[in-house]
């Protein structure tokens, strides 16, 4: 049968019966969580490799023109706001939803026919790497489609490609950057270009700044200021021992191999975590990120929580379940998840993306093993 399911439809009103499997795709970019959330359009990978894809028509939710090609071998899906695109298993790509916006490929297809590994997308254009290292954009100009200013440094080498909200950022095999598409979003990292000809091991990104892990354990930022591109406040820890670094839609927290946290970006967003500073000292081994705040997960299994209160910073309504056994945390646009030892889930902050778990409380008190 069939039923429209939402983001706020709870998994118990669900008839998954025995042997059904599903992959929901609810549609966002790979800036998704970091300041933009679409909820107009899904598409589901089934256990035979086809793809069904409802909502909103100029979102993606209208697979019509493309269905024949989706009907096996696809393996993943991305988003932007309004397309979609899919990767399938001989390594071709198809492409459907607002065609200025990523849905339409047809002056690329001849790219996309064999041979891509990852695609990558801003809030309006797509970004595919091939098995050869080489990258094919699409979509808006303004937001990345159109790499043709670097295009000779994406024939080759490139492993990683990271988005905001309007531009992209690639790491190569020999450790530089390259970015394109909106300055202001990220696309512009020539204040930082003598620091990203090598060494590059990682690339994160919030709505609209970018921050690469170097190999030295460095910090390099760049982007809008307000959103995480400044790190010059705290720059004398970012010289070295960087281990991770997570983005929420303005700001970052960096984990050093001591254990400590370092924030930086919008306060409102995380970027400044005075309140839990000496907690943040030493021990923590993960952080997660919504919208709005950040979660970390300390070595003796306690959860500490910062930023804006309604997306899951205030976690006091659940402080006495967080204080050991956490072992993964997962977030939403505005909700944490936290697994524990035992098999159970605490859930915290907008009810509406999944900080209520009530609903299905009986089914997270043990078994689980694994959120996202």
């Amino acid at each position: 049968g069939e039923r429209e399911i939402t983001p706020f439809t709870p998994l118990a009103a669900l008839d998954l019966s025995l042997g059904t499997c599903i992959q929901v795709v609810w549609l966002s970019s790979s800036a998704a969580g970091r300041g933009r959330c679409v909820s107009r359009a899904f598409a589901a990978i089934k256990a035979n490799g086809s793809a069904v894809t409802w909502g909103g028509a100029h979102y993606g939710g209208d697979s019509s023109a493309v269905a024949p090609l989706l009907t096996e071998g696809v393996v993943q899906v991305f988003g932007t706001a309004h397309a979609f695109a899919a990767i399938k298993a001989n390594g071709s790509v198809v492409t459907w939803g607002t065609a200025h916006y990523g849905g339409d490929s047809s002056a690329v297809a001849p790219l996309l026919t064999e041979g891509v590994v990852q695609v990558c997308g801003t809030d309006h254009a797509f970004a595919a790497i091939k098995a050869n290292g080489s990258v094919v954009t699409w979509g808006s100009a303004a937001d990345g489609g159109n790499s043709s200013a670097v295009a000779p440094l994406l024939t080759e080498g490139v492993v990683q490609v990271c988005a905001t909200l309007g531009a992209f950022a690639a790491i190569k095999a020999n450790g530089s950057v390259v970015t394109w598409g909106d300055a202001a979003d990220g696309g512009n990292s020539s204040a930082v270009a003598p620091l990203l000809t090598e060494g590059v091991v990682q690339v994160f990104g919030t709505a609209h700044a970018f921050a690469a892990i170097k190999a030295n354990g460095s910090v390099v930022t760049w982007g809008d200021a307000d959103y995480g591109g400044d790190s010059s406040a705290v720059a004398p820890l970012l010289t070295e021992g960087v281990v991770q670094v997570c983005g929420t839609a303005g700001a970052f927290a960096a984990i050093k191999a001591n254990g400590s946290v370092v924030t930086w970006g919008s306060a409102a967003d995380g970027g400044n975590s005075p309140a839990v500073a000496p907690l943040l000292t030493e021990g923590v081994v993960q952080v997660c990120g919504t919208a709005g705040d950040f979660a970390a997960i300390k070595a003796n299994g306690s959860v500490v929580t910062w930023g804006d209160a309604a997306d899951g910073g205030n976690s006091s309504a659940v402080t006495p379940l967080l204080t050991e056994d956490v072992v993964q945390v997962c977030g939403t646009l505005g909700a944490f998840a936290a697994i524990k030892a035992n098999g159970s889930v605490v859930t915290w902050g907008k009810a509406h993306w999944g900080g209520d778990s009530s609903v299905v409380a009986a089914l997270l008190n043990e078994g689980v093993v694994q959120i996202s």
